[in-house]
């Protein structure tokens, strides 16, 4: 098992976000190893209460002893945070002061080599799962979907323009023997992408993601449950979230957008009567990005996005 190890993405960025306070109560929806949580809990001392959800069990036994000296003022649920309504209704909580969604792989899932996350370690099993009683794994997927399946899923999920001919030779390929390993995936797919188009990045990169998204289900009810969070603020509490690609980050923009728009009857009628009201204001215009200095020790929040809006 390697060290775990975490670096919260643009930390400083998220708890002004959030706009903190003594005494409120907070949702981080994605725990990982608890850097924004511990934060959270540190910011809001000496009664700030904070309840943290993620489907890894060595992560939550690793944050559980990093936040042992909050003992009393944190919850930790072993579930999906797209299950925010539920966990609130059984925890009894009427609203929350802040929600924060920090929608990457954590650092110690992608060095865990061995759970097959990283297109770098050729001799691990092809794996991807969060939560390792999902029994839906990479390997199941490039060995068992359609060629049609995994052609959507490259294109869609990973944006991959050679998402065709990578999934064409990984059905060639799978007719003699199963593909099991990273380095066999790697191999298909340097075999399907012209020589000249290689020069950006890794050229599994687009086809892990895609994969890592499908086996863990990361875009399925997103919107839905960053309305729910929404509506689950009180009245002038913050959500921040840290989307990682553009799939994720036009969702986000695209619930925020619902949320703060307000009566959308035909201008021409004397009153509304579609009742829908503005819910919220979005703080961030343009998403925060890390800063050259963050850049420089967490090479990881390249592409992090951080959204906020407030309840009003």
């Amino acid at each position: 098992m390697p060290q775990f190890k975490h670096i919260p993405v643009m930390l400083n960025e998220c708890m002004d976000g959030l706009q903190l306070k003594q005494g409120g109560i907070y949702f981080d929806g994605t725990l990982g190893g608890a850097g924004h949580s511990s934060e959270i809990l540190k910011r809001t001392s000496p009664n700030g209460k904070l309840v943290a959800t993620d489907l890894d069990d060595y992560a939550i036994e690793r944050a559980t002893d990093r936040l042992k000296d909050f003992s009393g003022r944190f919850t930790i649920v072993k579930s999906n945070f797209k299950n925010f309504a539920e966990i609130k209704e059984n925890l009894n909580i009427e609203g929350f002061d802040g929600i924060l969604l920090d929608l990457g792989v954590s650092s110690f899932q992608l060095d865990d080599r061995s759970r097959g996350f990283s297109y770098m370690s050729n001799d691990e099993k092809l794996d991807m799962r969060m939560d390792n009683t999902n029994p839906l794994t990479a390997e199941r997927i490039v060995n068992e979907y359609s060629e049609l399946q995994l052609k959507q899923i490259l294109s869609e999920y990973g944006e991959e323009r050679f998402a065709g001919s990578i999934a064409k030779k990984i059905c060639e390929t799978r007719k003699t023997v199963r593909i099991e390993k990273i380095g066999q995936l790697n191999e298909i797919i340097e075999k399907s992408i012209p020589a000249k188009f290689k020069k950006d990045g890794h050229p599994a990169k687009r086809t892990f993601q895609a994969l890592r998204i499908e086996v863990n289900g990361e875009l399925d009810g997103l919107y839905d449950t960053i309305i729910s969070m929404a509506r689950g603020l009180k009245k002038g509490g913050r959500l921040a979230i840290i989307s990682f690609h553009s799939l994720e980050d036009r969702i986000v923009k695209k619930a925020f957008k619902e949320l703060e728009t307000d009566c959308i009857c035909d201008k021409s009628l004397p009153i509304c009567v579609c009742g829908k009201k503005k819910e919220i204001e979005i703080i961030t215009k343009h998403p925060i990005t890390a800063s050259e200095e963050e850049l420089e020790i967490n090479s990881r929040s390249k592409s992090a996005k951080l959204r906020v809006a407030e309840k009003i």
